[in-house]
């Protein structure tokens, strides 16, 4: 990965608000991708053969391309990885991206339920993926951070949202019992899979690298008030920001009314938000001085304009 050295650079000075760095580019140049295999367990080698393929082509487009895209090692995953560690069962079908059932509806149910190992089938599994792949590839190579949610984002996946948005209300204290236990896994996870493949990264979504830090989707806070942010999500991110040394959020939620909140995280290195063009421009004016941004959909017209 010593070719890639300028750009990981490029990056660095990017994140750190460099003069000479107030963009990196990436070309989403991919032309005629094979299919991807769905994550689905009974498809670990579809699944590996595929990746590697990506992998490949990345390497040769980035002999030519001279942008700023660095190739990963992508084990790829749905968001039911974690809920399914927790014991939910997984609706899967031929054509869509598995997701998690949820298993609780009661708070006094949070009490019973216990934090999953690494050991757990979905996880164990992802790291027998990962480590084919560093194999292949050496030891120099990217790992893509797998889709992770918030914790309070997996707890709505868990708990069954008839009654987990009243509980936010009702029994606040089950509901954070909920995301601890959720958060210890995820950290227990982060841990570990960062001692094994280094601690840069590609993030899950949208593709961009980290050098340091961690990733996940913030979605559920599209669906609370600015008051229960403050509350219940702004400090398991502070934590898990602070615990890393920063942190990347993605977020497809309407979720203006949250902006404030996710500007006083500490260590906000980068924010997507996939909301329609009109959103995404207020949001680079507000979050400018803030961190750096990766939305969609704002402009018309050739890049490089």
């Amino acid at each position: 990965m010593t070719a890639f050295a300028d750009r990981k650079a490029r990056w660095r000075a990017f994140y750190d608000g460099a003069p000479v760095m107030p963009f990196v580019f990436q070309i989403a140049y991919n032309p005629d991708p094979p299919p991807r295999p769905l994550p689905n367990p009974s498809l670990k080698r579809e699944r590996l053969e595929w990746a590697w393929g990506q992998y490949e082509r990345g390497l040769a487009r980035a002999e030519w391309l001279a942008d700023d895209f660095i190739p990963s090692l992508d084990s790829y995953t749905g968001t039911e990885i974690f809920a399914e560690a927790f014991g939910c069962p997984v609706h899967r079908t031929n054509d869509n991206m598995p997701f998690a059932l949820p298993i609780i509806t009661r708070a006094e149910q949070v009490d019973d339920l216990l934090i999953p190992d690494l050991h757990a089938p979905p996880l164990a599994l992802l790291f027998e993926i990962a480590d084919e792949l560093r194999h292949r590839a050496g030891e120099g190579a990217l790992m893509r951070l797998v889709d992770i949610q918030s914790p309070m984002d997996i707890a709505a996946l868990i708990w069954d949202k008839n009654t987990f948005y009243t509980a936010l209300i009702e029994t606040p204290e089950a509901v954070q019992a909920l995301a601890g236990k959720v958060r210890a896994l995820i950290t227990a996870f982060l841990d570990a899979w960062f001692a094994r493949y280094g601690y840069d990264f590609i993030a899950h979504y949208p593709y961009y690298y980290m050098p340091g830090g961690m990733t996940l989707s913030e979605d559920e806070v599209g669906a609370v008030s600015s008051v229960m942010f403050d509350e219940l999500f702004l400090p398991e991110l502070v934590e898990l920001s602070e615990r890393y040394g920063g942190i990347g959020i993605h977020c497809c939620a309407d979720s203006r009314h949250q902006w404030r909140g996710f500007a006083r995280i500490p260590g906000l290195r980068m924010l997507n938000i996939c909301q329609p063009p009109e959103v995404a421009r207020d949001a680079y004016a507000f979050f400018a001085p803030r961190c750096g941004q990766f939305h969609w959909s704002v402009w018309d017209g050739p890049a490089w304009t």
